[in-house]
């Protein structure tokens, strides 16, 4: 499966993970982050370099100025995957406010599929004036059987950012499959982690380095999405600021109490974990673990700040989790990126092609299977004449066996003879032996040979089986020990084994 690089862009803070499915386990090859390195201006600069020519206004430094950020950016981030062959990766960015917005939908939920989602539009047309397209809209079932819509509005700077990435390496584009939402991703992977009771109220604190995310589930869905917080590691002076605003979001999402807390991003310390204790000691204070997955590729160092990875890893879990069918997550994968990522972008002439192309391609089809129709006729003739030579092999063969068998009786008649020389009784036998079977053609012999004692061993075949009853009953003492069928040149014949006692006969020879 190929790697999948997740890219959550939160401000200027843009954080990488490079995770690729291997059985049943992901593994993480590469994290890292950086600062989005922003066009600076110098104002005496800039305003030299403006040029004013009738109602033009030509923007030369400030162009160039802005190329060289954007050179400096990927560069950064090029240097970040050595050894990871972009070409042969999926993209997948996690978005979060203000480049998603969402929506709570409480009007009737009776309608399904495509007529739900006409009518979350229509709703958010009335409540935010922002007209949107299918295409850019998502949406899941709150713990509350209320709907929470995500949509897009505009371009999306992290996936230009990837369109950007491309072209600096001479890509059209880079595949992203999917884009997915960061508080709603991180909610079903904690969800995913831990083990809520049903009837718990759980919160998940995100901490980033200029923001903060405070998600709330009710057992294991969504409960409540927080606003976010615009207070982090960067410009954070006391964790009190959190418990004012956690109370304040408990009560605009109606929650009672909290159950559980946990905290994840760039902040996960003791600290941290006491000051929640001292303020909610009835809830369970506990930091994201990442025990599911493997980080042996990563150094001590990223290791010890995986948990400001958690967005990344979790929309990889969500879009692996989807491939698998174990979860339906949201999908906000705009149509112009679509569109861009076909194979074949064809123009109105390229349209006016089709219908001659179909032509050509019926045509070819016709003569394919004309073609196809003739060499199904002479595989059909091959294999009726390969059947045919299978079968003289087989009587072949069988004939050769027949003869082997021929070629033995020969022997075992000049041994008996020799055997017997001086001895009567075996001419006795020989003869009453040959006279039955000079009556009945349908019955030969194979084997005649003298075992312990007096015990004589008559082996052979016959067409009638009835004919080896009347052979036992022909010869003294002898019993008919067994028959067997057996095909010999498509004829049935019937393989017998008859034994007697040869001293019944000493009295013929006397």
């Amino acid at each position: 499966m190929k790697p999948l690089v997740c890219i959550y862009c939160e401000g200027n803070d843009t954080k990488i993970a490079v995770v690729v499915k291997e059985k049943e386990k992901l593994k993480v090859l590469i994290t890292t982050s950086f600062d989005i390195i922003q066009p600076s201006l110098d104002l005496e600069d800039g305003l030299s370099s403006l040029n004013i020519d009738g109602e033009d206004l030509e923007l030369e430094k400030i162009n160039k100025r802005d190329s060289a950020s954007i050179q400096a950016n990927q560069s950064v981030i090029i240097s970040a995957f050595k050894g990871i062959n972009l070409n042969n990766c999926l993209f997948l960015p996690a978005l979060t406010e203000p480049a998603i917005y969402y929506h709570i939908f409480e009007g009737s939920k009776q309608e399904k599929g495509s007529k739900l989602t006409q009518e979350i539009i229509y709703d958010i047309k009335e409540t935010k004036n922002v007209t949107i397209s299918k295409e850019n809209l998502g949406y899941i079932e709150l713990a509350d059987n209320s709907i929470l819509s995500v949509f897009l509005s505009g371009e999306v700077q992290c996936i230009k950012m990837v369109n950007s990435l491309a072209r600096y390496n001479g890509k059209r584009y880079y595949k992203i499959p999917a884009v997915k939402s960061a508080e709603i991703s991180l909610a079903y992977y904690v969800a995913k982690r831990k083990k809520f009771f049903p009837d718990d109220n759980s919160l998940i604190v995100y901490i980033g380095k200029e923001y903060s995310k405070l998600i709330f589930l009710q057992g294991r869905k969504l409960k409540h999405i927080g606003s976010t917080l615009d207070i982090g590691t960067l410009n954070l002076h006391t964790y009190d600021v959190y418990f004012s605003k956690i109370l304040l979001e408990m009560e605009n999402g109606g929650i009672p109490s909290l159950d559980n807390i946990i905290v994840c991003g760039e902040d996960d310390s003791e600290n941290l974990i006491l000051s929640f204790y001292g303020t909610f000691p009835e809830a369970n204070v506990s930091k994201l673990e990442f025990d599911d997955l493997d980080i042996s590729d990563l150094d001590e160092k990223a290791k010890e700040i995986f948990s400001s990875y958690s967005v990344p890893i979790a929309v990889a879990n969500d879009y692996f989790d989807g491939l698998e069918n174990l979860h339906k997550g949201i999908n906000l994968l705009p149509k112009y990126v679509k569109e861009d990522q076909k194979i074949f972008q064809f123009a109105w002439h390229g349209y006016a092609m089709l219908p001659f192309i179909f032509i050509v391609a019926l045509l070819v089809t016709y003569w394919a299977l004309k073609n196809q129709k003739e060499i199904n006729m002479l595989d059909t003739q091959i294999s009726g004449k390969t059947i045919l030579q299978r079968q003289h092999q087989k009587i072949l063969s069988r004939i050769s066996e027949i003869q082997n068998k021929i070629s033995g009786f020969d022997q075992t008649q000049k041994i008996l003879d020799s055997a017997s020389a001086g001895s009567g009784v075996w001419s006795v036998v020989m003869s009453k032996i040959s006279g039955f079977i000079s009556n009945n053609p349908n019955i030969w012999l194979t084997r005649l040979s003298k075992e312990e004692g007096d015990q004589v061993v008559v082996e052979g075949y016959s067409l009638n089986k009835n004919v080896l009853t009347d052979f036992a009953y022909y010869l003294e003492n002898a019993q008919l020990k067994s028959v067997h069928y057996e095909a010999i040149l498509e004829k049935n014949t019937y393989r017998f084994n008859l034994v007697f006692n040869i001293t019944g006969y000493y009295k013929d020879v006397l």
